[in-house]
């Protein structure tokens, strides 16, 4: 039957996991909230990732150095990683839907400050505070997804949290395009143009989320689950691959532009005609990777993933060595579509890596259910956090790469170190099966959920 509610948009019972509940209401109330979940999420993250744009604004009668620039995104980068956690857990303390409305109308504050600053003359520590302000944004994601992740059964959350956090990315690549469609008709001296086009996104997106969205009242914050989560080695294991995959795709879209202007010439208008491709396609893959992950397994397409990411690394330090752009361009871009696929694997991993645990100690499918679902909730947000410090760190190198050498080829070579340890550590606690006996397995049951997680 469908979910009974009461005032204020409150659904008092939800048990996606039940198939008579699912489809007799259930399924068309968590699509309705996911559409509307991710387009808000898609305007915050046009917003955290604004600076990725206004730097293609900022010429020489601006006084700021690649370096400098590089810090500004940075600083956005960081502040939109911490704010994750407190968002995380606002979805409980507020509702689903009452946060998503304030987290949308928080976004006014990063917009209208850089409307305000945004031109020549204003001080360096300014643009600093405004690049921070914009990390609200990516505290959206967070909030979004630990929402999005309640409302769906097990069996889906690959799809729908792909779906979810894709359309959001999409953000990226769109305030790029609009950034382009400013510099290419009206030059690069007109930012305030595409700021003043995303103030009534935003008052948009609040609005139908106020409208349609739902709270649901069973998702308390439970801070049980969050120091049982903190306590957990997979945490931390997956927060590492995140960084990975998510960190990458953040941090290289954040920085494009400037690798195009800083280190093969390129003119604002022609970096801002690249720029978008990458964001554009990791986000639209994102969704795949996650119904790959339902239908294979999640640990192994955020192998391939990790594998294929550190050939592409490659194929981007020759290009880099060589200063050849269309290579560059080919590799740089597999590396947007590779963690745009990890992002929708590696998330698809959470849920069920707790589930497999609850199995393993003797739980029944329900119980087992329930508590992947508790654990995963608390851990979402930190995995999230954690990931999204991955962009800072690739901003950071690149910063220190071009200071120190005028190139970027370190830093490729740096990432390319990274890829390879999660290559290693996905397969070691993953998809590598004990070397105990099968006997042993079974009387030992940590030892035999152990193979289980390469189906999560």
């Amino acid at each position: 039957m469908t979910a009974p509610r009461t005032g204020g948009r409150w659904i008092e019972r939800w048990d996606p996991e039940d198939e008579t509940f699912w489809k007799e209401g259930g399924e068309r109330t968590a699509r309705r909230n996911l559409v509307y979940s991710v387009f808000s999420e898609h305007i915050g993250f046009s917003i955290w990732s604004l600076w990725s744009v206004m730097v293609l604004f900022m010429g020489p009668e601006y006084g700021i150095d690649p370096a400098g620039k590089f810090f500004l995104i940075a600083t956005a980068t960081l502040v939109g990683a911490v704010v994750r956690i407190p968002y995380t857990f606002a979805v409980a303390r507020f509702g689903g839907r009452n946060w998503t409305v304030v987290s949308a109308l928080l976004l006014l504050a990063p917009t209208v400050a850089a409307l305000v600053v945004m031109e020549p003359g204003t001080s360096y520590t300014t643009f600093l505070l405004v690049a921070a302000l914009t990390g609200v944004g990516g505290g959206n994601f967070a909030s979004s997804m630990t929402n999005i992740n309640a409302f769906f059964p097990l069996r889906q959350k690959g799809w729908a949290l792909g779906l979810n956090a894709g359309g959001g990315n999409i953000g990226v690549p769109v305030v790029q395009l609009a950034g382009l469609l400013v510099i290419g008709t009206a030059g690069a001296g007109h930012p305030r143009l595409l700021l003043a086009a995303y103030l009534p996104l935003v008052i948009v997106a609040a609005a139908l989320a106020a409208l349609r969205m739902d709270n649901l009242a069973p998702v308390r914050n439970d801070t049980g689950a969050v120091r049982e989560a903190l306590r957990d080695g997979h945490t931390w294991i997956m927060s590492l691959l995140y960084v990975g995959c998510f960190g990458s795709f953040i941090g290289y879209s954040f920085a494009f532009g400037l690798v195009l202007q800083t280190q093969f010439g390129r003119t604002p208008l022609q970096a801002a005609s690249l720029t978008f491709i990458g964001p554009l396609l990791g986000s639209l893959i994102r969704p795949v990777g996650g119904r790959l992950a339902d239908r294979f397994g999640g640990a192994r397409i955020t192998l391939g993933a990790f594998v294929a990411m550190a050939a592409a690394t490659g194929v981007v330090i020759a290009a880099s060595v060589r200063t050849s752009l269309p290579v560059f361009l080919v590799g740089f871009i597999a590396l947007f579509v590779l963690s745009g696929l990890g992002n929708g694997s590696t998330y698809k991993m959470i849920p069920g890596i707790f589930q497999a645990k609850a199995v393993a100690r003797g739980m029944d499918a329900e119980a087992a259910a329930a508590y992947g679902r508790r654990l995963s909730g608390a851990a979402m947000g930190l995995i999230g956090a954690v990931g999204a410090l991955g962009g800072l760190g690739i901003n950071l190198v690149f910063r220190e790469a071009f200071l120190s050498s005028g190139s970027g080829t370190a830093a490729f070579v740096t990432f390319l170190g990274f890829y390879a340890l999660c290559c290693a550590v996905t397969w070691a606690v993953y998809l590598r099966r004990p070397a105990t006996a099968p006997a042993a397995d079974t009387a030992r049951p940590e030892t035999a959920a152990q193979p289980a997680y390469a189906e999560v």
